[in-house]
C-alpha cells in the first residue's frame, strides 16, 4: 500500500493526535543561523545540551541518511481547569498536571510507526519528542501546524499553543503543506505579562530570565533579583500562553483523560514541600514531569516562594 496523507492522517488521528503537517526534509539553515546567535548570546543558560549535536539540527539527514519528509503532530494537553490562588500553594505548569507526556506519546509513536509499516514495510521513520538533536517547533511550523508565536511557542487557529509537538523523520516523500502566516501582529500580551521579562524581543526568550528555567532546568539557586517575581509558580510557568489571545478564544479541553490534574498536582502547598521526604516524592510524582526537577530542586522553588 502506498501511504498518502490521508491514510497518515488518518491513522495519526486515530491514535490520538490532534494535528498532523508534512514538510520536506531540508537543512534549516535560516533557523539554524538563529538558534546559533541564540546561544552565542547565552540565552540557554546553562542547558548545554542545546549546544550539542548542533549539525544535526540543521541536516536532518545526519539523523536519518535517506530522509525525505518531516511528519509533524500536535497532541493538545489544555485542561479547562483554573488555580484556586491561594497564597499558599505554588502553581504547577498545566502541561505537568497529568502524566509525564513523554511517556504518552512514546506508546503514541510508537504505535504509529507500527502500524504504518505494515502497511507498508518500506516506510521507515526516527521518531522525538523533545528528547534529541531536533528542533521540533521548526518543523512543527514548516509542516504547517501553526506559526511561532512570540512567545516562541507554536500557535495553532484551533488549539492556541497548548500542544505538544512531536516529530516522524521518514524515508517516504508526501504533499507538503504550506506554513501558516504569522497572526500575532502587533500583539504584545506575552511580552508584557512576563513578570521577569524574559521575552526580551520579539520572538526572542532568555531562559535566564525565565520561571520555567528557573524553576525547572536551573540546577542553582534562583537569584534573588527574582525574589518576588515568580508569581507563585513551584514548577514552571504559564503566564505567556495564559495571555495570548488565540488561547483565551480557541483553546479546547483535552480529549486525553491522563493530561488532567491528578490529586495535588496543580497546585502544591509549599509547606509541604518543604517538608516533603524523598520517599514521598518519588511515590507521588512517579510519573509526572515534577521528577525533573528533583526534591532538592522543588524544595529550592518552594523557599524561594516562602
Amino acid at each position: 500500500m502506498i501511504l498518502t496523507n490521508k491514510i497518515i492522517a488518518d491513522t495519526a488521528k486515530k491514535i490520538g493526535f490532534n494535528l498532523v503537517g508534512f514538510a520536506k526534509a531540508e537543512d534549516l539553515i535560516k533557523e539554524s543561523t538563529h538558534l546559533e546567535q541564540w546561544l552565542n548570546r547565552n540565552y540557554n543558560a546553562e542547558m548545554e545540551y542545546m549546544q550539542r549535536n548542533f549539525e544535526k539540527r540543521n541536516e536532518i539527514r545526519l539523523i536519518l541518511e535517506d530522509a525525505k519528509s518531516v511528519i509533524s503532530l500536535g497532541v493538545n494537553y489544555y485542561c479547562d481547569e483554573e488555580y484556586s490562588n491561594n497564597s499558599g500553594s505554588g502553581k504547577v505548569s498545566r502541561y505537568a498536571w497529568g502524566k509525564d507526556y513523554h511517556l504518552v506519546i512514546w506508546e503514541m509513536l510508537d504505535k504509529f510507526v507500527e502500524k504504518l509499516q505494515q502497511m507498508d514495510l518500506y516506510f521507515s521513520a526516527k521518531t522525538y519528542i523533545d528528547t534529541g538533536p531536533v528542533m521540533d517547533k521548526a518543523w512543527a511550523v514548516k509542516a504547517g501546524l501553526g506559526w511561532q508565536g512570540k512567545h516562541t511557542n507554536v500557535i495553532n487557529k484551533d488549539f492556541g499553543s497548548w500542544f505538544f509537538i512531536a516529530t516522524v523523520i521518514t524515508n517516504y516523500e508526501f504533499d507538503y503543506l504550506i506554513p501558516v502566516p504569522d497572526y500575532c501582529g502587533t500583539c504584545k500580551r506575552c511580552i508584557d505579562a512576563c513578570p521577569t521579562n524574559a521575552i526580551i524581543d520579539d520572538y526572542v526568550l532568555d531562559s535566564n530570565k525565565c520561571i520555567s528555567y528557573l524553576t525547572i532546568e536551573n540546577k542553582k539557586e534562583i537569584p534573588n533579583e527574582f525574589a518576588g517575581k515568580l508569581d507563585n509558580w513551584l514548577f514552571g510557568c504559564d503566564i505567556c500562553q495564559d495571555v495570548c489571545p488565540w488561547n483565551n478564544k480557541f483553546a479546547q479541553p483535552t480529549q486525553e483523560p491522563v493530561f488532567y490534574p491528578k490529586p495535588g498536582h496543580k497546585e502544591i502547598p509549599v509547606d509541604e514541600i518543604i517538608l516533603m521526604e524523598k520517599e514521598d516524592f518519588d511515590e507521588r510524582f512517579f510519573d509526572s514531569p515534577i521528577r525533573r526537577t528533583k526534591l532538592k530542586g522543588l524544595k529550592r522553588n518552594a523557599l524561594f516562594l516562602k
